[in-house]
């Protein structure tokens, strides 16, 4: 059963009755699953100022009343994770296992910063004057906008809510159209957690119209975006001319590096898992792959066969591994690429062609023989393409790594220390990960460098974003 998708404002549902609606559809079978009520300004306005009024209770609230309703969320995801898992299945196409692993891994970041609000602490400073006290202490910003994306719609949602809340800050959310019933799940749930009105809105809308109408309200103290590269620069030019402060999680291409001296096979079966994850749409998704020409030829063999096992199909089917794209336009943007690498003297050595059935289905593909200046070497692909190419001298291959703008996630694969320390120093990436996939837990940063953003969505970093510093001085 999909739900009825709704706003959430100051405590109340609000229908689609007399608003602008959207339509809702399945990636799988292009099935109108529901519609979805777009905020009038009046709506916006309403959002605003109800945030605006339960910030002024909500920022004195005990931590241990945030740490409660946070926790109760935590339990009410784990409880719950079936049924929110098939509806972000049926709207967003990820396998219903990726899911509803998804729903029950962010329950963590619920009980996470649950402990953490409780432990935002400030600090006394030692007077040069014994008759002066001087101390520092950390404060909510205020209220705050934040938009996410539809590739992980639970998870980038309830990261920056947690967060948010968790610091005594109010929030207005905007999440994703085409994927909403994760979001409005999470609504529920804080909902029914006791959280009070108006801590917490949910709107939909045209995102430009929306993002552009929150982010020039005086009202907006904060801007959290998780998103594509050039929206994430727009939204930040229009917060940093109000003075607004930002968390810019961005786009990444995200550089792999397998070395010579590697477990090469236990590399590329992994590699391979990891890749088809949400169908390639995960803004850390391994998507440059740069393998030692001693391996080279190992490494491709056992990587495509991995992939060629892979079930592509309809996310509700039990023995299914990689879904649908989520959207219809990005079936023909995954041509485009193959395209231009095959004008280009690139070898596609798997897939290459959307899947001749209903849905927005594209395979796994591997191309190789591609030279730098490709569009699949240069412009994140966003989905299922794994273009490889060799390398032998280590200094040139990180310089190739770091040659893009971006700097999110990259992976590295060998049993060397001294390459491992090397390579991890040399990377230009927020996240470097060594021979297994370990970013994205509620207890580590999560954020890149360059073009990938400005900030944290993870760790103790994540408060930083949602807390002013006031220093108190008195004799």
């Amino acid at each position: 059963m999909y739900e009825t998708p709704t706003l959430y404002i100051d405590g109340e549902f609000l229908s689609g009755e007399g608003r602008k609606t959207e339509e809702i559809i399945n990636p799988a079978t292009h099935e109108v699953l529901g519609h979805l009520p777009h905020a009038t300004q009046a709506d916006l306005d309403r959002a605003l100022n109800a945030a605006a009024r339960a910030f002024e209770t909500w920022r004195d609230s005990s931590p241990m009343l945030r740490s409660e309703i946070l926790r109760k969320v935590a339990q009410l995801s784990r409880d719950r994770a079936q049924d929110i898992g098939r509806c972000m299945t049926l709207d967003q196409g990820k396998p219903l296992a990726e899911a509803v692993g998804e729903i029950v891994s962010c329950a963590d970041h619920a009980d996470w910063h649950a402990e953490e609000c409780r432990r935002i602490y400030g600090r006394v400073i030692t007077p040069r004057d014994p008759a002066v006290h001087q101390y520092v202490v950390r404060e909510p910003v205020g209220v705050c906008a934040a938009f996410t994306p539809w590739n992980f719609p639970y998870n980038q949602a309830i990261r920056k809510i947690c967060a948010a809340i968790g610091a005594g800050c109010t929030i207005i959310l905007k999440g994703p159209e085409d994927a909403p019933s994760a979001v409005m799940a999470i609504a529920r749930m804080f909902h029914d957690a006791g959280l009070p009105p108006g801590v917490l809105n949910i709107v939909w809308g045209v995102p430009a119209e929306v993002s552009d109408y929150l982010i020039r309200s005086p009202i907006v103290r904060k801007v959290s975006f998780t998103g594509s590269v050039p929206v994430g620069k727009q939204l930040a030019a229009l917060a940093g001319a109000h003075m607004k402060r930002i968390t810019m999680e961005l786009g990444g291409h995200s550089p792999v590096l397998v070395f010579e001296d590697a477990d090469v096979q236990k590399a590329a079966k992994q590699l391979a898992k990891f890749k088809i994850r949400n169908a390639g749409q995960v803004c850390v998704s391994p998507t440059r792959f740069y393998v030692h020409n001693k391996v080279y030829d190992s490494f491709l063999e056992t990587f495509v066969e991995s992939l060629r096992a892979v079930k592509v199909g309809d996310g509700l089917e039990a023995d299914t591994e990689m879904g649908p794209l989520a959207h219809q336009r990005r079936v023909p943007a995954m041509s485009r690429f193959v395209e231009d690498s095959i004008a280009r003297g690139g070898k596609v050595l798997l897939g290459g062609e959307p899947l001749d059935r209903k849905g927005n289905f594209f395979p796994p593909t591997v191309i190789t023989e591609i030279p730098e200046d490709a569009m699949i070497m240069t412009e994140e692909p966003f989905g299922p393409l794994a273009p490889v190419v060799p390398f032998s001298d280590t200094e040139e291959v990180i310089r190739q790594a770091n040659a893009l703008p971006f700097g999110l996630s990259s992976y590295v694969f060998t049993t060397s220390l001294q390459t491992a320390n090397r390579v991890s120093r040399g990377l230009e990436a927020g996240m470097v990960n060594i021979n297994h996939f370990g970013s994205a837990l509620p207890e580590t940063p999560f954020g890149g460098v360059k073009d990938s953003g400005i900030g944290s969505e993870g760790g103790s970093e994540t408060f930083d974003g949602y807390l002013v510093t006031k220093f108190v001085t008195s004799i």
